[in-house]
């Protein structure tokens, strides 16, 4: 029993290290609009989504529930070793896309991680198919298109009513309405992603004996997964918040406020009815909804595609980095001790490698080296007919469209020279509202 006592402490302790990570891998979601159109500043944006990001942890259970008693089956001998190693395998995700600033989902990462070590431990027999079926795989598909289609609509909708109002005015109107919408998205993340780690913790502790089959997290579990989140959105992903606010398309305070209060409105219902949805998913979609939404908006697609990619490798790597794990620690004791020495070498080394080039709140604003401002809707520079996300040398060739854009360019042609030189203008000079530009900002170094 003491033996079981300690490895239930250490899960639980790596579950609240995976629900830090989860807050600043997660805080571009709710922030990253309204820091790149400068309707808050960046230190109280992330202190504001992080408070309400702890509120947020005490308003539902219900996709907890779904975690700790539905994805996995806890009557087929699932033990705490196992629950150990799919969290490892989330952290080591969640931190090398971060590395990437990749928006990817922290919520995949851990379904992941829990399916791949348990599968290698136990088969089959321990992962309820239909229900990851049914509440994570066909949520993580609709949530984003279901997310983008409303902010598509609600942009332009946006547009159209206030086309006749002043400018200035109208703008500074949805710089506070951004601010709502953004206190609301944070709510709707603790809402939903604290509950995924109080449903691993309880998860452990019904493995262990602690728990019947079936409860609810206790009160302790509650607050101490709300406080870990809050701690990691205040310390700010500053690299997934760049890419959100300034690599997928050039937001103004409309499309921001279309964007935030989409993708809050579709995560509070998913939390209500127990769907573990990607908030990731859903704020990306919304992002990019609002920048089809806008006439003349650019979606830069060659970053969407790298979004794209890492999206659908999280659950396959991160379950595969866990079930590795899983037959590592399920050892015995110098197992369990092997794989946390790993994990702490691992993130001491993804941190080391993030120094290289430092992102933080004095520069999240500046312009993405990987997304230049005069690219076109396929993510092509509309002046030189190259993929304008592949950053090239000084002196060096321009390098040729990929495949994907290549093919995104056939469906639809690029604008004539005219028109391409018209959009580079327009975009190329980011608002600070509609109709009044802002100072440009600084390049980035490569």
């Amino acid at each position: 029993m003491e033996h079981i006592t300690l490895l239930i402490g250490i899960v639980i302790v790596t579950a609240l290290v995976f629900d830090f990570t989860n807050g600043f891998h997660d805080t571009a979601n709710a922030m990253a609009t309204t820091i790149s159109t400068g309707a808050m500043k960046p230190k109280a944006a992330v202190a504001m989504s992080a408070v309400l990001n702890l509120v947020g942890a005490f308003l539902s259970v219900e996709v907890a529930k779904t975690i700790s008693s539905g994805m996995l089956d806890e009557a087929s001998g699932i033990k705490p070793e196992v629950i150990f190693a799919g969290l490892v395998g989330a952290i080591l995700w969640n931190l090398l896309t971060w590395l990437a600033g990749l928006p990817s989902s922290s919520s995949h990462a851990l379904m992941g991680g829990l399916i791949g070590a348990t599968l290698a431990s136990v088969g089959f027999g321990g992962v309820n198919g239909d229900v990851v079926v049914m509440k994570v795989l066909i949520p993580a598909l609709a949530a984003p298109l279901v997310a983008g289609t409303a902010a598509m609509l609600a942009t332009r909708l946006t547009y159209r009513l206030a086309r006749k109002a002043d400018e200035r005015k109208t703008a500074k109107g949805y710089k506070a309405g951004q601010i709502t919408s953004a206190a609301l998205v944070s709510l709707a993340h603790g809402t939903n992603d604290a509950q995924k780690t109080m449903g691993v913790i309880t998860l452990a502790l019904i493995s262990g004996g602690i728990l019947g089959a079936d409860a609810d997290p206790p009160l302790w579990v509650i607050a101490s997964a709300g406080i870990a989140i809050a701690l990691g959105t205040y310390l700010g992903g500053w690299r997934i918040i760049r890419t959100m606010g300034k690599g997928l398309t050039d937001i103004q305070p409309p499309q921001g406020f279309a964007a935030q209060t989409s993708a809050a409105v579709t995560i509070l219902a998913s939390s209500n009815i127990g769907f573990s949805l990607s908030t990731t998913h859903v704020c990306s979609g919304a992002v990019m909804g609002s920048g089809l939404g806008r006439k003349g908006g650019v979606v830069r697609w060659s970053t969407a595609t790298r979004m794209f990619v890492g999206w659908g490798m999280t659950l396959p790597a991160a379950g595969l980095i866990a079930a590795i794990s899983a037959v590592i620690a399920e050892q015995g004791d110098w197992g369990v001790t092997v794989v946390a020495v790993l994990l702490v070498v691992s993130s001491a080394a993804i941190w080391l490698a993030s120094r290289r080039e430092v992102v933080d709140h004095t520069n999240v604003n500046d312009v993405d080296p990987i997304a230049p401002q005069n690219a076109d809707a396929t993510g092509t520079d509309a002046a030189t007919g190259t993929d304008a996300a592949r950053p090239t040398d000084e002196g060096a060739e321009p390098q040729p469209a990929g495949v994907v854009t290549t093919a995104i360019r056939a469906v639809v042609p690029p604008p004539t020279t005219g028109a391409a030189a018209a959009l580079s203008d327009t975009e190329s000079t980011p608002r600070d509202g509609p109709g009044e530009p802002s100072k440009p900002t600084a390049d980035v170094a490569p």
